[in-house]
């Protein structure tokens, strides 16, 4: 992690001009291809949802724009950013979810394998030790029940929160493809919709390719 000097930034003006805002963040949502990623994972016997956390974790480490962090009014880069995401508690017992913060790792298999050991062994729903002070994360969620077209999040309104937060809906089939609705919730003082179209641009790339 390094502090970056607003002063000799090169979105300095940007930066000023949306971080004065009330309300600096905002959402797009979009449709992404799946297919090629749904028959990868039917076939090395992956989980769908710990091999997307990977893979979208994956890309935005791609994406310097996606590492920048606002603490206390101060731009940060870190090296490298983790996801914290949510996880069904156990679907037998009650419908209620739980957070889980897992540090990223290379290894697509090796990540899921530790991401759902480390989220079965996780007992309370919101284990907050592990995120005090942190903000190299990303946010993950999934809602599998819907195919969305929008999504908002409950958010406390701080213009200094710039932790990303994806989500993603329901796949369904579509053209003999298999899409997945897909959002990206990000800061404008340190996201851009050009860096958004960049991290899907590269994120369907890499799906496409595994």
């Amino acid at each position: 992690m390094k502090y970056i000097d607003i002063e000799k930034w090169e979105r300095k003006e940007h930066f000023n001009f949306f971080h004065r805002m009330d309300y600096p963040q905002y959402n797009i949502c979009a449709n992404i291809d799946i297919s090629n990623f749904f028959d990868y994972i039917r076939t090395n016997k992956l989980s769908f949802y710990y091999a997307m956390i990977h893979s979208t974790t994956y890309i935005a480490n791609k994406i310097i724009n996606f590492k920048y962090r606002i603490r206390e009014d101060k731009i940060i880069l870190h090296d490298k950013i983790s996801p914290s995401f949510t996880d069904m508690n156990n679907i037998d017992e009650d419908d209620l979810f739980k957070f889980v913060t897992v540090n990223m790792k290379e290894d697509i298999f090796e990540f899921a394998e530790y991401a759902e050991e480390k989220s079965k062994k996780q007992k309370e729903y919101f284990s907050f030790d592990e995120q005090v002070g942190r903000d190299d994360l990303v946010y993950i969620t999934c809602i599998p029940w819907i195919s969305f077209t929008h999504i908002s999040h409950t958010i406390t309104l701080n213009k200094n929160d710039s932790v990303p937060r994806i989500s993603w809906g329901k796949y369904f089939n579509e053209n003999d493809k298999v899409l997945l609705p897909f959002s990206v919730h990000v800061n404008h003082a340190l996201v851009d919709g050009i860096h958004i179209g960049k991290y899907l641009f590269e994120l369907q790339k890499y799906i496409n390719n595994l």
